[in-house]
């Protein structure tokens, strides 16, 4: 018996050494220069130079709109809105957005830089959250409202992290399960996701809210370049990528539910 505990001891501290071993200067990078960025601006309101009340709203109205995606205006406007798409995955609509999709863009990010590289994962970050604003702004080509965070891009990290790691274990809050901590594989978790995107896409009207079809084409988009990209690559047991530590279990990871905050479009 205290063999037993002797073990499963020593493979909960490699696990846990492997994590927090894991090298990850763009996520840390990336998540420190959105923090950096959303207390900067108007959209923090702790910034006085921006006032308050009516003149803090429309400060930030302004500032959405000049860094976000207006769809209507990217594909008949002027030619810096075409820019627009990596600027927005910079910007954050209020504190809970940008701390939601800090939290997410830790937990998946950190494994997935640490598989694909630096320069590689920059790349795909910036590249996949890119088209996947572009791909909400044409299904919603007539829209004025702005769209802006970084959901499009974490998304996509998702979706290769589903790819590389599916036995990897997060730990999920469930609120139909009354928020208790559950264990589950990476393959159960992030498509049961995927599918709660796919339904509140379908609901979605054009007002403010969440761009949950920005989720959706990110999420694709980084399982697809995943799999074309390290699917001939074989891991430790001759399937696809999985998160190894010590004696080849399967890393744990933690998770929390995505916030669907209101405001202008997020993503």
């Amino acid at each position: 018996m205290i063999n037993t505990w002797s073990t499963a001891a020593g493979r909960a501290l490699t696990a846990l050494r492997a994590v927090r071993g894991a090298s990850a200067p763009v996520t840390c990078g990336l998540i420190a220069l959105c923090c950096l960025i959303f207390a900067l601006t108007p959209a923090s309101g702790l910034t006085p130079a921006y006032g308050s009340g009516d003149t803090l709203a429309a400060a930030q109205r302004a500032y959405f709109r000049h860094w976000g995606v207006v769809p209507a205006e990217l594909f008949d406007g002027p030619a810096r809105a075409a820019l627009t798409p990596a600027t927005a995955l910079f910007v954050h609509g209020s504190w809970v957005h940008l701390l939601g999709n800090m939290l997410f863009l830790f937990v998946f990010g950190v494994m997935t830089e640490e598989r694909m590289g630096r320069v590689e994962f920059t790349l795909f970050y910036v590249g996949c959250g890119y088209l996947a604003l572009l791909g909400y702004a044409a299904a919603n080509a007539a829209s004025e409202q702005s769209l802006v965070g970084a959901s499009g891009a974490i998304s996509a990290v998702l979706g290769a992290f589903l790819y590389l790691f599916p036995r990897a274990r997060v730990t999920s809050l469930l609120p139909f399960l009354f928020f208790l901590p559950m264990r589950f594989p990476a393959w159960v978790v992030l498509p049961f996701w995927a599918a709660l995107q796919w339904l509140a896409a379908g609901r979605a009207g054009q007002g403010p809210g969440v761009a949950y079809l920005a989720h959706l084409v990110g999420f694709c988009l980084g399982f697809v370049y995943a799999w074309v990209r390290y699917g001939k690559e074989k891991g430790p047991k001759g399937g696809p990528g999985r998160a190894v530590v010590g004696d080849g279990r399967a890393t744990r990871v933690r998770s929390a539910p995505a916030p669907a905050p209101e405001g202008e479009n997020h993503s």
